[in-house]
């Protein structure tokens, strides 16, 4: 009997550099793949219906859906990876006159903005979002208006909603504090002033299970439920930290700028994950195995999610390695890959 064709979601957290660990996680995914087909061209984009991601995680997801000049994915996940461990000392680096300029982090933004738009800008390119391979969603918040802000790239061929893909990557990376708001521009040109989306959904699995219910997926099922769906979505290694109350209760503005953020973060993926488990504890025990939530660990190298020194760079890939080389792991991930597979039209072909 074959098996039932599923819609197959993505979801990436934010978490700065610590992209780094979902980027290996999603590495090992691919390579996995590759050995189970015997096709070393076979790609993300190949075995996911939709991705979803917020912040360092809405960078990765465009990443694997770039197309190449055939229509095919442009990066393997390694490539994407290596972005970071190129590019990331690059983006977050403060200089002198930075650092006085913005009173350290306190009268501007920690970052300059011109650093991640060059990268970004050498990725992307003037890719434009409706030309991106597969669905996804990508958050960000619009701080004019005070509602969140969603690209949706199956809503792209009307030109109100499509916009460079560059920008949608520097707009759902607009962490407060670190760079600069974003004022984006569709394509028809209206202007968007737009912060990283973290700030109310860090983890985007739940907005992706949302935006597929409302959508058709031809050969595969129309307005899908939970029991259609296979959901893989991976953090970034955050932590919740713990803070004494006798030092917060006298935080003011400025004390409470670096703990809000974090908490903001951490408790949205928190939240996001238990209703998710709540939704699929409802099913079948063979659909309830379909939501996956993998959560790196930070081992040995600094959490910081800006902190973008070469030795935390290959901390944080060892780290990455540490945990996909793990055997509950790596069977866990060897379950995800078969069920790419066999829920896909490659195995039904």
């Amino acid at each position: 009997m074959k098996p039932k064709k599923k819609v197959r979601i993505l979801s990436i957290d934010g978490g700065g550099i610590r992209g780094i660990l979902p980027g290996i996680t999603l590495m090992q995914i691919e390579k996995k793949i590759q050995e189970k087909t015997q096709n070393p061209n076979k790609r993300l984009a190949d075995y996911f219906d939709f991705m979803a991601g917020t912040s360092t995680g809405g960078i990765l997801s465009l990443s694997y859906l770039m197309p190449n000049a055939d229509g095919r994915p442009l990066l393997t996940a390694e490539e994407a990876v290596k972005l970071y461990l190129e590019k990331g000392d690059a983006i977050f680096d403060t200089t002198l006159r930075q650092r006085i300029r913005s009173g350290n982090c306190v009268l501007d933004e920690k970052y300059d903005a011109a650093a991640i738009e060059k990268a970004l800008a050498e990725t992307f390119g003037d890719t434009m979002l409706a030309d991106l391979i597969k669905p996804c969603i990508i958050s960000s918040y619009d701080i004019k208006n005070g509602k969140p802000h969603f690209f949706k790239q199956h809503k792209a061929h009307n030109a109100i909603y499509n916009f460079k893909v560059k920008e949608v990557a520097r707009a759902t990376s607009a962490a407060p504090t670190y760079f600069e708001t974003a004022l984006v521009k569709s394509e028809l040109g209206s202007e968007f002033p737009l912060i990283d989306g973290g700030v109310f959904v860090n983890n985007p699995t739940l907005v992706a299970y949302s935006a597929v219910r409302t959508m058709k997926f031809p050969g595969i099922c129309e307005f899908p439920t939970a029991k259609d769906m296979l959901i893989v979505s991976i953090g970034t290694g955050s932590k919740s930290k713990q803070y004494n109350y006798q030092k917060a209760k006298d935080w003011g503005a400025v004390g409470w700028i670096k703990p809000i953020i974090e908490i903001m973060m951490s408790a949205s993926s928190q939240t996001v994950h238990y209703h998710l488990r709540q939704i699929f504890d409802t099913l079948s025990a063979a659909n309830k195995a379909d939501y996956y939530r993998l959560e790196p660990e930070v081992l040995t190298a600094d959490a910081e999610m800006d902190n973008a020194s070469k030795e935390n760079l290959l901390k944080l890939k060892e780290d990455g390695l540490s945990y996909v080389s793990k055997s509950e792991v790596d069977q866990q991930l060897d379950s995800i890959v078969d069920k790419l597979i066999n829920y896909g039209e490659e195995a039904l072909a």
